[in-house]
C-alpha cells in the first residue's frame, strides 16, 4: 500500500511541476499578444487619423517643367493627425518607380504639417512628353494616386 501512495505522491509532485512550467509560458505568452494588440491598435489609431489630399490641378502645365525635369505637387493634410513634413516619411511613386530625390517643403508658417496645412513636393524625374503618367503618394498608409499628361 505504501509503494502506491508514494507512486501518486511522485505523479502528484510531477503534474503539480508541469502546471506551473505551462502556467509560466502561458502567462508570458499572454502578455506579449497583450502588448502586440497594444500597438497594432496604436497604429491603426493612426492609419485612421491620417489623411491627405493631392491638390495639383492635373490638366496644369505647371505639374511637369520639361526643361528642369521637375514634377511639383501640393499635397493638403486633410486628416486629423499631425504629420511630419519629410520626404523619409512619405513614398513616392511615379511611372511604378520609387522616387527618392523628393524635396518637400511646407508652405505654411509652422513647423510641422498639422491639419489643413499644405506641402510643395518637388519630384527630380525626368518624363516622356505627350503620355500619361501615374504618381503614387503614401504617407502613414493613406495613399493617394495623381495621373497627369505631359
Amino acid at each position: 500500500m505504501a509503494s502506491v501512495s508514494a507512486s501518486h505522491l511522485i505523479l502528484f509532485i510531477a503534474s503539480i511541476l508541469v502546471a506551473a512550467s505551462v502556467s509560466g509560458v502561458l502567462t508570458s505568452t499572454v502578455g506579449d499578444l497583450s502588448n502586440a494588440i497594444d500597438d497594432t491598435g496604436l497604429q491603426v489609431s493612426d492609419d485612421v487619423r491620417t489623411d491627405i489630399e493631392i491638390i495639383s490641378d492635373s490638366g496644369s502645365d505647371a505639374v511637369y517643367n520639361d526643361t528642369e525635369g521637375n514634377i511639383t505637387l501640393y499635397v493638403k493634410n486633410t486628416g486629423s493627425l499631425q504629420l511630419a513634413a519629410d520626404s523619409n516619411t512619405m513614398d513616392v511613386l511615379v511611372n511604378g518607380q520609387y522616387e527618392t530625390d523628393v524635396t518637400v517643403t511646407l508652405l505654411e508658417d509652422s513647423v510641422t504639417w498639422d491639419s489643413g496645412d499644405v506641402v510643395r513636393l518637388d519630384i527630380s524625374r525626368s518624363l516622356a512628353t505627350n503620355e500619361d503618367h501615374r504618381i503614387q503618394l503614401t504617407v502613414n498608409g493613406d495613399e493617394e494616386v495623381f495621373q497627369f499628361n505631359t
